[in-house]
């Protein structure tokens, strides 16, 4: 099906667009008239302004979510010799920045419910060449941080949160994700529930001596210009991306609360529906996604189905990263849960300003697809 034969998208970021088009326009258009373009004064404020929200030390503005796990995991000390331990269920960035420090991911399988990394499997999954353990908070969703937490404590590793779709999700009442473990990996990819014009991202710490050492290694490992004292990167925020961040960060709790009310009325329309698995709507959720399971080995004709009647669905993701061609060789621990879940996963059109109508058609066409 061509593209302009989809109804309703997996996605429609227009309504946001046009709710703060003003205040970014202006944004842009005044660090275009400043021409403080790289390192500009909107990439301080804006740290400051996500350290303040998260209730951190430090954040520390780089050009992408990827860039964030790779810079964090250097800093930490991690390389070559060294196991990270993760989700099969991720975004490939999140094995590759393992692999591209020099380190070995190692894929422990998740919680059925969550989709997170389970607790359990981690344990299973330590050596003495383990240094790290990287959760990701899948879809929006917290992991089981305080499990994983004191398994890190135990075994002396750190661990590397992965929040690239949770930014603003909460692990309880006091704590976001990426403030918990030794630091916070953020993307601020368009998609993203706060999201840039481009690619973005951020680290997040309360450790003076990490937060100045990823500061080194984003500006190619110099503290002062020109005077490089080890080998870093070129991964700084742009500023027009910070200035565009800034104007939507004050929105971010209610978008958020949107797409939680979103999800619940999803989960009330498919009440009761036989075939499907519907996600549980945790207290800290954020709904980065809205990702059903479909039983009994139907999901890919369903997919099909519902893209017949025009509505873009998309599986996040269709590879398990232990069995992508870079890593399907490796010894691997079993992952049976993943292995399952990456057969029924599907994610259906959504986004925090969705017309109710909109997902009563989308529920319509899914029980009709599944009858």
């Amino acid at each position: 099906m061509e593209k302009s034969e989809i109804k309703i998208p997996i996605t429609d970021l227009t309504s946001q667009y046009q709710s703060v088009k003003e205040d970014v326009l202006k944004s842009v258009e005044r660090v275009l008239e400043s021409t403080a373009y790289i390192m500009g004064p909107d990439v301080r404020t804006f740290e400051s302004e996500v350290a303040s929200f998260l209730g951190v030390k430090h954040a520390v503005g780089l050009n992408s979510g990827t860039d964030a796990l790779i810079l964090g995991l250097k800093a930490l000390g991690i390389g070559p010799g060294d196991e990270v331990i993760t989700t099969p269920m991720s975004f490939f960035a999140t094995a590759e920045a393992i692999s591209l420090v020099g380190a070995t991911p190692i894929f422990a399988d998740v919680d059925e419910k969550t989709f997170n990394l389970s607790p359990e499997s981690v344990k299973k999954a330590i050596t003495p060449k383990t240094k790290a353990i990287i959760p990701v908070h899948l879809y929006g969703n917290p992991a089981a941080m305080k499990e994983l937490l004191e398994i890190g404590k135990k075994h002396g590793l750190f661990v590397l949160e992965d929040c690239a779709q949770s930014f603003g999700g909460k692990y309880d009442s006091q704590n976001y994700t990426g403030t918990l473990g030794d630091g916070g990996c953020f993307s601020f990819f368009p998609t993203k529930n706060l999201g840039a014009c481009g690619d973005a991202g951020l680290f997040a710490t309360n450790n003076d001596a990490l937060a100045e050492k990823v500061r080194m290694l984003r500006v190619h490992g110099a503290k002062k210009k020109y005077y490089n004292e080890i080998l870093g990167f070129n991964s700084r925020l742009d500023t027009i991306q910070a200035a565009i961040l800034r104007v939507k960060l004050p929105h971010l709790e209610k978008w958020n609360k949107m797409r939680r009310t979103v999800a619940g009325k999803y989960n009330s329309l498919l009440e009761g529906v036989v075939g499907i698995k519907t996600p549980e709507i945790s207290s800290g959720h954020v709904f980065h996604l809205y990702t059903i399971r479909i039983l009994n080995g139907k999901r890919d004709l369903i997919c099909q189905k519902l893209l017949e009647e025009g509505i873009q669905t998309l599986v996040y993701y269709p590879v398990l990263l232990n069995r992508t061609k870079v890593y399907e060789k490796m010894s691997h621990p079993p992952t049976p849960i993943s292995d399952r879940l990456n057969n029924e996963i599907l994610s259906l059109p959504f986004w925090a300003e969705m017309d109710e109508s909109i997902q009563a058609t989308v529920v319509k066409s899914l029980k009709k697809a599944l009858q």
